[in-house]
């Protein structure tokens, strides 16, 4: 299974702005971070703020943060409103074509259930969890110290 690049791209951004804490982030720098082109992630951001886990300030010296604590945000839940579909075969609904042997296709089960432990796996973990090791991920992404994260 592989994820989209919209789902990498918003994961990346609310890891960003969990290290950045209570301090405003901004689209550039955010794209500088991890080069990334910023027009892709206006919309990202965008998205996130609709779904009600980012904040956006506007105005001079205006950015963004996180709407909500971090430990309040499951890595499975962004995944599957990120994701446009999580259909792993063409028979899965929302393409739901058809399938000759559909009547007793033991693979759907399989591929149905292998989806869902791969999403509650992910349920198990929050955006706090994605940035234990603050620190080290901080000077990766040359964010400089701030105050703890929410």
């Amino acid at each position: 299974m592989r994820l989209t690049a919209y789902t990498d791209y918003s994961l990346r951004v609310l890891i960003y702005l969990a290290l950045k804490g209570d301090t405003l982030a901004t689209i550039s720098e955010i794209a500088k971070s991890y080069a990334i082109s910023e027009n892709h992630l206006m919309k990202v951001v965008h998205q996130l703020g609709v779904a009600g886990y980012v904040e956006t300030v506007r105005g001079r010296g205006g950015g963004l943060r996180l709407a909500k604590p971090s430990a309040s945000i499951g890595l499975g839940e962004v995944i599957r409103r990120t994701e446009p579909d999580m259909a792993i075969v063409s028979c899965f609904k929302p393409v739901n074509e058809p399938c000759a042997i559909r009547p007793s296709c033991v693979l759907k089960t399989a591929l149905e259930e292998a989806r869902d432990a791969f999403v509650g796996v992910l349920d198990g973990y929050t955006l706090q969890d994605l940035i234990a090791p603050r620190r080290r991920l901080a000077r990766l992404l040359e964010i400089r110290p701030s105050r703890a994260a929410s």
